[in-house]
């Protein structure tokens, strides 16, 4: 795995140990949901956000390298990611996917590919 993509980028105004739970994600092309769960280990740090309405419930699990920025003032994550792409990501289940590393293997391949820089 990269930890390129399972860290939080310099850049990002992350500070570990920090508690994300709750805030709103934000995409690229708008809102996409709140931190359900989210984890700072070191090479395998992520987000979990729950979609709620907007795909129907689904949680996805973003790697802490598409995280672009985060503002705790107003306790929102930007992600440099479209709704869609996140939308189209693989499946999340936290009871088998959370520290599976042929899941993380997979998310990382995918979001890769679709990373804005």
């Amino acid at each position: 795995m990269s930890d390129h993509m399972w860290g939080y980028q310099p850049t990002s105004g992350h500070t570990a140990g920090a508690d994300l739970t709750g805030y709103t994600v934000e995409a690229t092309d708008g809102s996409i949901g709140k931190v359900d769960k989210h984890s700072d280990d070191v090479g395998s740090a992520y987000i979990v956000v729950d979609t709620g309405v907007w795909i129907f419930g689904k949680e996805v699990l973003l790697p802490a390298g598409t995280v672009k920025g985060i503002d705790t003032e107003h306790r929102t994550i930007f992600v440099d990611l479209t709704k869609e792409q996140i939308k189209d990501s693989p499946e999340f289940d936290k009871e088998k996917h959370v520290g599976d590393p042929a899941y993380h293997a997979q998310v990382e391949s995918y979001y890769v590919g679709h990373r804005l820089r």
